[in-house]
Protein backbone atom coordinates (compact mmCIF):
# COMPACT_ATOMS: atom_id res chain seq x y z
CA UNK A 1 0.00 0.00 0.00
CA UNK A 2 1.37 3.43 -1.00
CA UNK A 3 1.89 6.11 1.21
CA UNK A 4 -0.71 9.16 1.82
CA UNK A 5 1.18 11.89 -0.26
CA UNK A 6 0.44 15.33 0.91
CA UNK A 7 -1.30 17.53 -0.95
CA UNK A 8 1.84 19.46 -2.88
CA UNK A 9 1.93 23.89 -3.65
CA UNK A 10 2.15 22.70 -7.85
CA UNK A 11 -1.27 21.23 -7.30
CA UNK A 12 -2.74 24.40 -5.04
CA UNK A 13 -1.02 26.90 -7.91
CA UNK A 14 -3.42 24.70 -10.31
CA UNK A 15 -5.68 25.39 -8.32
CA UNK A 16 -6.32 29.24 -9.64
CA UNK A 17 -9.76 30.07 -10.51
CA UNK A 18 -11.23 28.00 -8.34
CA UNK A 19 -12.48 28.62 -4.93
CA UNK A 20 -10.99 26.93 -1.65
CA UNK A 21 -10.68 27.22 2.12
CA UNK A 22 -7.39 27.97 3.99
CA UNK A 23 -7.55 27.50 8.05
CA UNK A 24 -5.18 28.43 10.44
CA UNK A 25 -4.16 25.64 13.39
CA UNK A 26 -1.69 25.80 15.82
CA UNK A 27 -2.44 22.24 17.39
CA UNK A 28 -2.49 18.41 16.24
CA UNK A 29 -5.98 18.63 17.56
CA UNK A 30 -7.23 21.23 15.87
CA UNK A 31 -5.56 19.60 12.82
CA UNK A 32 -7.29 17.04 12.93
CA UNK A 33 -10.59 18.91 13.10
CA UNK A 34 -9.70 21.08 9.90
CA UNK A 35 -8.77 17.82 7.69
CA UNK A 36 -11.52 16.12 8.80
CA UNK A 37 -13.75 18.90 7.57
CA UNK A 38 -12.39 18.77 4.23
CA UNK A 39 -9.79 21.57 4.40
CA UNK A 40 -6.88 20.83 3.01
CA UNK A 41 -4.97 23.50 3.36
CA UNK A 42 -3.64 24.87 6.68
CA UNK A 43 -1.79 28.35 7.62
CA UNK A 44 0.44 27.54 11.10
CA UNK A 45 0.14 31.18 11.14
CA UNK A 46 2.36 33.11 13.37
CA UNK A 47 -1.09 34.36 15.01
CA UNK A 48 -0.39 32.08 17.32
CA UNK A 49 1.20 34.65 19.05
CA UNK A 50 -1.90 36.82 19.41
CA UNK A 51 -4.54 33.90 20.03
CA UNK A 52 -2.83 31.43 21.71
CA UNK A 53 0.22 32.67 23.23
CA UNK A 54 -1.07 35.99 24.82
CA UNK A 55 0.75 38.46 22.96
CA UNK A 56 -0.27 41.40 21.90
CA UNK A 57 0.78 41.34 18.26
CA UNK A 58 2.86 38.79 16.11
CA UNK A 59 6.12 40.65 16.73
CA UNK A 60 7.35 38.41 19.97
CA UNK A 61 6.78 35.02 18.06
CA UNK A 62 10.15 33.66 17.25
CA UNK A 63 11.65 30.68 14.98
CA UNK A 64 11.27 28.08 17.76
CA UNK A 65 7.78 28.97 18.46
CA UNK A 66 7.01 28.19 14.60
CA UNK A 67 8.48 25.09 14.56
CA UNK A 68 6.99 23.92 17.47
CA UNK A 69 3.30 24.11 16.06
CA UNK A 70 4.52 23.63 12.54
CA UNK A 71 5.22 19.76 13.94
CA UNK A 72 2.16 19.62 16.21
CA UNK A 73 -0.13 20.14 13.05
CA UNK A 74 2.02 17.97 10.65
CA UNK A 75 1.83 14.96 13.11
CA UNK A 76 -2.32 15.90 13.18
CA UNK A 77 -2.48 15.68 9.41
CA UNK A 78 -1.61 13.67 6.47
CA UNK A 79 -2.88 15.02 3.22
CA UNK A 80 -3.20 18.71 4.29
CA UNK A 81 -0.40 21.08 2.99
CA UNK A 82 0.77 22.73 6.12
CA UNK A 83 2.25 26.11 5.56
CA UNK A 84 3.90 28.09 8.02
CA UNK A 85 4.44 31.14 8.49
CA UNK A 86 8.50 32.59 8.70
CA UNK A 87 8.06 34.46 12.00
CA UNK A 88 10.06 38.32 12.24
CA UNK A 89 13.41 38.49 12.61
CA UNK A 90 14.09 34.78 10.74
CA UNK A 91 14.33 36.22 7.05
CA UNK A 92 15.04 39.73 7.01
CA UNK A 93 19.21 39.95 7.71
CA UNK A 94 20.25 37.28 4.67
CA UNK A 95 19.06 34.88 1.88
CA UNK A 96 21.43 32.10 4.16
CA UNK A 97 19.47 33.36 7.08
CA UNK A 98 15.92 32.74 5.44
CA UNK A 99 17.26 29.75 4.04
CA UNK A 100 18.51 28.30 7.23
CA UNK A 101 14.79 29.38 8.96
CA UNK A 102 12.63 27.73 6.18
CA UNK A 103 14.81 24.68 6.80
CA UNK A 104 14.24 24.54 10.16
CA UNK A 105 10.49 24.68 9.29
CA UNK A 106 10.76 22.17 6.55
CA UNK A 107 12.40 19.93 8.87
CA UNK A 108 9.49 20.05 11.49
CA UNK A 109 6.85 18.99 9.06
CA UNK A 110 6.13 22.32 6.72
CA UNK A 111 5.25 21.88 3.65
CA UNK A 112 5.99 25.22 2.59
CA UNK A 113 6.54 28.66 4.11
CA UNK A 114 5.28 31.87 3.86
CA UNK A 115 6.87 35.35 4.56
CA UNK A 116 5.61 38.88 4.45
CA UNK A 117 6.08 41.72 1.87
CA UNK A 118 6.34 42.77 -1.78
CA UNK A 119 8.68 44.04 -4.11
CA UNK A 120 11.37 44.41 -0.90
CA UNK A 121 11.33 40.41 -0.27
CA UNK A 122 11.33 39.41 -3.47
CA UNK A 123 15.02 38.37 -3.76
CA UNK A 124 14.62 36.60 -0.70
CA UNK A 125 11.90 34.86 -2.49
CA UNK A 126 13.66 33.63 -5.40
CA UNK A 127 16.08 32.62 -3.14
CA UNK A 128 14.09 30.01 -0.92
CA UNK A 129 12.17 28.69 -4.35
CA UNK A 130 16.15 28.43 -5.37
CA UNK A 131 16.68 26.45 -2.59
CA UNK A 132 13.98 24.11 -3.14
CA UNK A 133 11.65 25.95 -0.67
CA UNK A 134 7.88 26.13 -1.87
CA UNK A 135 6.56 30.32 -0.71
CA UNK A 136 3.94 31.72 -0.09
CA UNK A 137 3.81 35.80 -0.11
CA UNK A 138 1.92 38.06 1.57
CA UNK A 139 0.97 41.84 0.97
CA UNK A 140 -1.20 44.44 1.92
CA UNK A 141 -1.04 44.78 5.59
CA UNK A 142 1.90 43.03 6.86
CA UNK A 143 1.04 42.33 10.72
CA UNK A 144 4.94 41.02 11.76
CA UNK A 145 5.25 45.24 11.21
CA UNK A 146 1.81 46.48 11.46
CA UNK A 147 2.40 47.33 15.21
CA UNK A 148 5.75 49.16 14.93
CA UNK A 149 4.84 50.79 11.45
CA UNK A 150 1.39 52.04 9.26
CA UNK A 151 -1.16 50.01 11.66
CA UNK A 152 -3.68 48.25 10.72
CA UNK A 153 -4.84 49.83 7.81
CA UNK A 154 -6.71 48.91 4.32
CA UNK A 155 -4.31 49.09 1.93
CA UNK A 156 -5.39 50.97 -1.52
CA UNK A 157 -2.07 51.86 -3.26
CA UNK A 158 -3.47 50.54 -6.62
CA UNK A 159 0.05 51.01 -8.54
CA UNK A 160 1.64 49.48 -5.41
CA UNK A 161 -0.09 46.74 -4.66
CA UNK A 162 0.01 45.54 -8.25
CA UNK A 163 4.08 45.75 -7.97
CA UNK A 164 4.13 44.21 -5.22
CA UNK A 165 2.05 41.22 -6.32
CA UNK A 166 3.29 40.89 -9.90
CA UNK A 167 7.28 41.11 -8.06
CA UNK A 168 6.50 38.17 -5.37
CA UNK A 169 5.30 35.93 -8.74
CA UNK A 170 7.97 36.75 -10.53
CA UNK A 171 10.49 35.64 -7.86
CA UNK A 172 8.49 32.04 -7.60
CA UNK A 173 5.79 32.51 -5.12
CA UNK A 174 3.35 29.71 -5.90
CA UNK A 175 0.21 31.71 -3.86
CA UNK A 176 -0.08 34.84 -2.43
CA UNK A 177 -1.87 36.47 0.52
CA UNK A 178 -3.55 39.17 0.33
CA UNK A 179 -4.16 41.28 3.56
CA UNK A 180 -7.02 43.69 4.25
CA UNK A 181 -6.63 44.70 0.24
CA UNK A 182 -9.55 46.87 -1.22
CA UNK A 183 -11.76 44.41 -2.85
CA UNK A 184 -11.62 46.20 -5.99
CA UNK A 185 -7.66 46.09 -5.90
CA UNK A 186 -8.00 42.42 -4.32
CA UNK A 187 -10.15 41.26 -7.54
CA UNK A 188 -7.89 42.92 -9.99
CA UNK A 189 -4.70 41.43 -8.80
CA UNK A 190 -6.35 38.19 -8.66
CA UNK A 191 -7.08 38.36 -12.72
CA UNK A 192 -3.66 39.79 -12.90
CA UNK A 193 -2.06 36.50 -11.83
CA UNK A 194 -0.96 33.35 -12.62
CA UNK A 195 -0.47 32.14 -8.88
CA UNK A 196 -4.21 31.57 -6.61
CA UNK A 197 -4.67 34.80 -4.41
CA UNK A 198 -5.40 33.87 -1.17
CA UNK A 199 -7.84 36.77 0.51
CA UNK A 200 -8.24 37.87 4.38
CA UNK A 201 -10.24 40.90 4.79
CA UNK A 202 -9.55 41.44 0.76
CA UNK A 203 -13.31 40.80 -0.99
CA UNK A 204 -15.00 37.48 -2.38
CA UNK A 205 -13.42 37.90 -5.21
CA UNK A 206 -9.54 36.14 -4.28
CA UNK A 207 -9.29 32.47 -5.48
CA UNK A 208 -9.22 31.73 -1.97
CA UNK A 209 -9.98 32.72 1.75
CA UNK A 210 -8.58 32.08 4.94
CA UNK A 211 -9.31 32.76 8.56
CA UNK A 212 -7.93 32.65 11.89
CA UNK A 213 -9.13 29.34 13.05
CA UNK A 214 -10.35 31.34 16.45
CA UNK A 215 -12.09 33.50 15.10
CA UNK A 216 -14.08 31.04 13.27
CA UNK A 217 -14.64 29.03 16.15
CA UNK A 218 -15.26 32.22 18.65
CA UNK A 219 -12.32 31.74 20.77
CA UNK A 220 -11.01 34.70 20.38
CA UNK A 221 -12.83 38.02 21.74
CA UNK A 222 -11.23 40.35 19.66
CA UNK A 223 -11.90 39.19 16.06
CA UNK A 224 -11.44 41.81 13.41
CA UNK A 225 -14.82 42.69 11.78
CA UNK A 226 -14.47 40.70 8.07
CA UNK A 227 -14.09 37.36 10.30
CA UNK A 228 -17.17 35.10 10.30
CA UNK A 229 -18.03 33.25 13.56
CA UNK A 230 -19.26 29.74 12.90
CA UNK A 231 -19.28 28.99 16.34
CA UNK A 232 -19.07 29.67 20.17
CA UNK A 233 -16.96 27.62 21.20
CA UNK A 234 -15.50 29.87 24.09
CA UNK A 235 -18.90 29.82 25.62
CA UNK A 236 -19.24 25.50 25.40
CA UNK A 237 -16.21 25.40 26.74
CA UNK A 238 -16.44 27.75 29.95
CA UNK A 239 -20.20 26.07 30.57
CA UNK A 240 -18.28 22.71 30.10
CA UNK A 241 -15.64 23.32 33.04
CA UNK A 242 -18.28 25.35 35.07
CA UNK A 243 -20.09 22.10 35.36
CA UNK A 244 -16.76 20.12 35.86
CA UNK A 245 -15.86 22.81 38.90
CA UNK A 246 -19.63 22.29 40.54
CA UNK A 247 -19.25 18.57 40.51
CA UNK A 248 -15.94 18.54 42.36
CA UNK A 249 -17.31 20.94 44.91
CA UNK A 250 -20.67 19.24 45.17
CA UNK A 251 -19.35 15.71 45.48
CA UNK A 252 -20.89 14.11 42.75
CA UNK A 253 -17.79 13.60 40.20
CA UNK A 254 -16.30 10.95 40.51
CA UNK A 255 -18.70 8.93 41.06
CA UNK A 256 -18.58 5.62 42.72
CA UNK A 257 -15.89 3.58 41.47
CA UNK A 258 -16.87 0.51 39.80
CA UNK A 259 -14.91 -2.03 38.43
CA UNK A 260 -13.84 -0.75 35.38
CA UNK A 261 -12.59 1.84 37.23
CA UNK A 262 -10.77 0.36 39.89
CA UNK A 263 -13.44 -0.80 42.15
CA UNK A 264 -13.80 -4.43 43.61
CA UNK A 265 -13.51 -6.75 40.57
CA UNK A 266 -16.35 -9.17 40.63
CA UNK A 267 -14.49 -12.25 39.76
CA UNK A 268 -11.76 -11.07 42.18
CA UNK A 269 -8.05 -9.58 41.46
CA UNK A 270 -6.88 -6.78 39.77
CA UNK A 271 -9.48 -5.71 37.01
CA UNK A 272 -7.07 -3.60 33.71
CA UNK A 273 -7.87 0.05 34.71
CA UNK A 274 -6.37 1.81 31.21
CA UNK A 275 -5.73 1.02 28.08
CA UNK A 276 -2.28 2.64 26.36
CA UNK A 277 -5.14 4.92 24.62
CA UNK A 278 -7.46 5.47 27.53
CA UNK A 279 -4.32 6.10 30.10
CA UNK A 280 -4.42 9.83 32.03
CA UNK A 281 -2.85 12.40 29.72
CA UNK A 282 -1.87 14.90 33.07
Amino acid sequence: MSAVRRLTSAAIRARKGARFPVITAYDTPFARCAEAAGVDVILVGDSLGMVVLGYDSTTPVGLDDMCRHGAAVARGTTRAHVIVDMPFGSYETSDADAIRSAVALVRAGASSVKLEGGIAVAPRIAALVGAGIPVVAHIGVLPQTAAIGAGYRRKSDRAGLLADARAVEAAGAYAVVLEMVESAIAAEITRALAIPTIGIGAGAECDAQVLVLHDVLGLYADAPPFAKRYAELASVATNALRAYASDVRAGTFPAAPSAAEGGPSPAGGDAPVYTTASAPKA
